[in-house]
């Protein structure tokens, strides 16, 4: 059995958490066959509320300094790595990682290790926060795709974040990205980089076919491929 344990430090947003510890186990099963209880990977989980708000500025040194201590408490566990399923939190990422001592995977670089390498037209769905700070587009352009975005779509992007935080009324969130997902077709984009882990709980909901490159499950996969790595060491 594999003595390596997955650190999760996770709830930005709270809705968020049990979904993403789903596509771990499922990775497990799809990348080396996991079948009974004893060959999943042990897993520390730190669900941590963050004061970020949908509907109003960060507060950046807090919200830094929120999720530094909750890194430091799950190191302080004896977990071999951590991932943060959370997109916005990775504006930190440089900050963050120097503050354990174990590795910090990066959802931003692990997303973006899926666009194809032909260049295509590429837009991303995240919190405004995630936006502004350019870390996606700077690479999806390094990497010769041409990205487009209208903003118009950052505020319905807005309001279903803000409904899947509040309430689970599936048919105004279904309403609300299906509406979303007709705006961008009519721009022929080829592919949309959800950088939210909060509209994971809508993305299964659209039935029209759609390119999707989900952070949330590049990272799931991330995790179970490190874990494998830390079998082989041991």
């Amino acid at each position: 059995m594999n003595d390596c344990t997955i650190g999760i430090l996770a709830g930005m947003g709270p809705r968020s958490t049990a979904p993403f510890i789903d596509l771990v186990v499922n990775e497990c099963q799809l990348q080396y066959g996991a079948k009974y209880d004893e060959e999943f990977p042990k897993m520390m989980i730190y669900s941590l509320p963050t004061p970020f708000f949908i509907d109003r500025p960060i507060n950046h040194d807090l919200m830094k300094k929120t999720i530094t201590k909750g890194l430091q408490e799950l190191e302080s566990t004896g977990v071999n790595f951590i991932a943060v399923p959370c997109n916005t939190a990775h504006i930190y990422y440089s900050e963050l990682k120097a503050s354990v001592q174990v590795p910090l995977l990066n959802i931003v670089e692990e997303t973006l290790k899926n666009l194809p390498v032909v260049s295509q037209r590429v837009t991303l769905f995240s919190t405004s926060s995630t936006f502004e700070s350019d870390i996606y587009q700077k690479g999806i352009q390094k990497a010769g795709h041409k990205f487009i975005f209208k903003q118009e779509w950052q505020s319905t992007i807005n309001n279903l974040i803000q409904c899947i935080k509040t309430n689970k009324n599936d048919d105004q969130n279904k309403r609300l990205w299906e509406n979303l997902i007709k705006q961008v077709n009519q721009e022929f984009i080829d592919y949309i980089i959800i950088a939210c882990t909060d509209l994971n709980v809508v993305v299964d909901l659209l039935t029209a076919p759609v390119h999707f490159i989900d952070s949330s499950k590049c990272l799931a996969s991330a995790v179970v491929k490190k874990y494998m790595e830390s079998a082989k060491k041991n």
